[in-house]
């Protein structure tokens, strides 16, 4: 197969998926590692792609952002073992901030502690909570279409009359230098002052989120603990030297 065949087949399939693995695309072409590699790097050069720790993702605009529905359906697997770890961070009587977002969702099953209480800028996540019988705030303000996130100066204002133990936050990117980003001005405020009012901050991000940088700082790597699926080998000591990481592998 001509490299030119082979550049084809691996857009396609990274158009349907959005992030793709080495391994499926040496089993999808029945070529090499090597040569896969070799592809996806010529791939990253013409600015067609993003190489990503053990494989390949869409490019994306700093300032864009996936609806709900397309997050919902991106990485599953990592997402319920980032959301299993989070959720056992939570013990009884804890006041906690659950960001929206498609990860921080995936924890309600799993929270298990008693009297906990929750404030969420989520409308999905009361939903599930209330289901959960557990007791639960929504912050007020406009919700945001695309990721039924509260957000604007009206649930900033209400944000600022909570005080919590825990904060379980997203991010679109996570970078050593550049810290943790989101690509809306607006949902990063309302993370860094959810950040702010916590005694502890938990940013859950999968491992295609790092070495990402969206449009808008939320803020350093080092104001968080990291709960993640995978820390790339590549990353482990510029993070590890600022932060604490969560991880399957670390057996937490």
């Amino acid at each position: 197969m001509l490299a030119e065949e082979r550049y084809q087949i691996i857009l396609r399939h990274l158009q349907e998926k959005h992030i793709v693995k080495v391994q499926e695309l040496v089993n999808l072409l029945n070529a090499s590692e090597s040569t896969v590699r070799r592809d996806l790097q010529d791939l990253e050069a013409m600015n067609l792609l993003r190489r990503i720790h053990g494989g390949a993702s869409l490019l994306q605009r700093r300032s864009e952002e996936p609806d709900m529905d397309t997050k919902t359906l991106k990485n599953v697997q990592q997402k319920r073992i980032i959301a299993q770890l989070a959720a056992k961070m939570i013990n009884d009587n804890d006041c906690i901030y659950l960001d929206a977002g498609t990860t921080t969702l995936e924890m309600i099953p799993y929270i298990e502690g008693n009297n906990v209480i929750v404030v969420t800028n989520g409308l999905p996540h009361v939903e599930a909570l209330v289901e959960k019988k557990i007791k639960s705030y929504l912050l007020g303000g406009m919700m945001k279409r695309t990721t039924r996130a509260v957000i604007g100066s009206v649930a900033m204002q209400t944000l600022n009359s909570f005080r919590f133990d825990k904060a379980f936050l997203g991010a679109n990117g996570v970078d050593p230098e550049m810290g943790f980003t989101t690509p809306d001005p607006e949902e990063a405020l309302i993370k860094r002052r959810a950040k702010e009012l916590s005694e502890q901050c938990y940013v859950l991000a999968d491992s295609s989120k790092f070495q990402e940088v969206a449009f808008c700082k939320m803020f350093d790597i080092s104001e968080a603990s990291i709960i993640t699926d995978e820390l790339p080998d590549s990353l482990k000591s510029s993070i590890l030297s600022k932060t604490k990481v969560i991880c399957e592998q670390s057996g937490a």
